[in-house]
């Protein structure tokens, strides 16, 4: 997801997307421990995303 997506997001959307993106890190971290990841900057990518999308919603300490 890219930074104008996220910006387009309404705050319902972007809670969604949090949640969605959270469970995504859970499951690329396994797959880590595993050695299965293919790809291991998804792991970077994915928590810039979900830091963005707590400024968009405006979470703190979550």
């Amino acid at each position: 997801m890219k930074k104008k997506e996220i910006k387009k997001l309404t705050k319902e959307q972007a809670l969604k997307e949090f949640e969605k993106l959270k469970k995504d890190l859970f499951n690329i971290r396994f797959q880590k421990i595993n050695g299965q990841i293919k790809n291991p900057a998804q792991i970077n990518e994915t928590k810039r995303n979900i830091a963005r999308l707590k400024t968009k919603i405006g979470i703190k300490n979550a």
